[in-house]
């Protein structure tokens, strides 16, 4: 099933893209030879007025074939677009063609996203207090930022540069969208109002910004999974825990310290449930690659975004857009700062992989949250094919583009050798990143 929602899901952008070309086409005139919903071998089709409709047997997405598209496959120097042709256009009408598969998706985007804020949402988090990574360090960074900047482990951070802090992902999206750029925390400690400038470093395996914090967690447990050793123990949901081996467990993290110093001795555990007091002993399982396992899970806070009136969500929804194209943006100039490709880049395997576990998870709890889940994925994947395919890279929409302006600043037609080749060099860059990114992908799926 997520291998299916995955597919549907990619294959809606992709669809989307070709969409908008092939309406440009129609307007401006041009061909289309065929239209596609789907790709791979033709199961029905039907020609209306030139243009063959096709249904493919792969759901993913379709394409649009225009006519003369292909005609620079034998370049001649006394080569001559038939009328009608994709390049017996005008570059302006070409121009407009091009550009109109991206901006289909970023529309698109807006209206998913408005689709969201009106439907209204909600995402499991938790709350605006801070634990240090510094107090239980990882091991994955030696730099503590928000340990360097003065915070400590219960601050409950208040707003960051301004903006209000309602909950954990609210810290989450400022600090990632901000590598190596300075931010002023307010927080409280102790009743008290305090402010401290923290600078996220650049995370070189995501392309975030962290600043080395956890979310406080009260160890209230939400879930427990059969057969685990938290089962064995006779923990149940909604149990809270007091105290480990007689010491006070403020959160989660000091729990499972306490769980994975102890190995293989049991660990005594106070708990309250329905108001009783009750002793259980807890003996830590490890799983083969040393990795804890107690089958708990914990008990978030739900924020909820009720549904606003149609004005509201669209204009939400452009809101929406805008920021993420900024984050795309910013993203992208991330490239150059030396970050992890292999782990920072995702190809279509792992996109496929994101919308089908994002959909499934999300139908599993209700049509609801199935619908907004993942509409708010391919709005933020819309949005990234927008500005992708803006690039001025032979073969993309941006490298098309770039050639039409060249042509209408010259007032004449490229020669189709040179075309050819600009476009073939665009497509060994394009088959290069596609390797590389698929190539990662997998690596990605084997440690998952």
């Amino acid at each position: 099933m997520k291998v299916l929602f995955g597919l549907i899901g990619l294959g809606i952008v992709v669809f989307i893209h070709e969409l908008g070309h092939f309406i440009a086409a129609k307007v401006t005139g041009i061909g289309v030879e065929v239209f596609s919903l789907g790709w791979g071998k033709r199961l029905l089709s039907i020609t209306y007025r030139g243009t063959e409709y096709r249904l493919s047997l792969l759901p993913i997405g379709g394409y649009c074939k225009l006519k003369g598209e292909d005609s620079l496959k034998n370049p001649s120097e006394h080569y001559k677009p038939e009328p009608g042709s994709f390049y017996s256009a005008s570059p302006l009408k070409r121009i407009f063609v091009a550009l109109s598969g991206p901006l289909s998706n970023l529309l698109f985007a807006s209206v998913a996203f408005t689709l969201v804020w009106t439907i209204g949402f909600s995402y499991p988090t938790f709350s605006n207090r801070i634990i240090l990574e510094s107090d239980f360090p990882s091991g994955v960074s030696s730099r503590f930022p928000a340990t360097e900047g003065g915070l400590k482990t219960g601050d409950e951070i208040l707003a960051i540069d301004g903006a209000p802090v309602r909950n954990y992902r609210d810290i989450q999206e400022i600090v990632s969208r901000n590598p190596n750029k300075p931010l002023t925390f307010t927080y409280r400690r102790n009743g008290g109002i305090g402010n401290t400038i923290v600078t996220p470093e650049l995370n070189k395996d995501t392309g975030a910004g962290r600043i080395g914090v956890y979310a406080w967690i009260d160890p209230i447990i939400d879930g427990v999974r059969k057969d685990s050793a938290a089962f064995i123990a006779g923990l149940k949901k909604g149990d809270m825990i007091l105290k480990a081996d007689g010491e006070e467990v403020p959160h989660t993290l000091f729990l499972l310290r306490k769980l994975t110093q102890a190995r293989s001795k049991p660990v005594r555990l106070v708990v309250q449930r329905d108001g009783k007091v009750l002793e259980t002993d807890l003996l830590p399982h490890f799983t083969d690659t040393g990795v804890l396992d107690t089958g708990l899970t914990f008990q978030p806070i739900v924020y909820t975004a009720r549904s606003e009136t149609f004005t509201k969500a669209v204009w939400k929804g452009l809101e929406e857009t805008q920021h993420t194209l900024s984050d795309t943006v910013r993203s992208f100039g991330l490239l150059f700062k030396g970050i992890n490709l292999t782990q920072a880049v995702s190809g279509p395997i792992r996109i496929t992989y994101y919308v089908g576990e994002i959909a499934s998870q999300g139908f599993s709890k209700d049509l609801a949250t199935g619908v907004t889940s993942s509409f708010s994925f391919l709005a933020l994947l819309s949005v990234t094919l927008f500005f992708m395919n803006l690039l001025p890279i032979p073969v993309l929409d941006g490298g098309l583009i770039l050639l039409f302006l060249i042509e209408m600043i010259l007032r004449r037609r490229l020669s189709t050798q040179f075309v050819y080749r600009y476009q073939y060099l665009g497509f060994i860059i394009i088959l290069s990143l596609i390797l590389l990114s698929t190539m990662s992908d997998v690596f990605f799926l084997f440690r998952r």
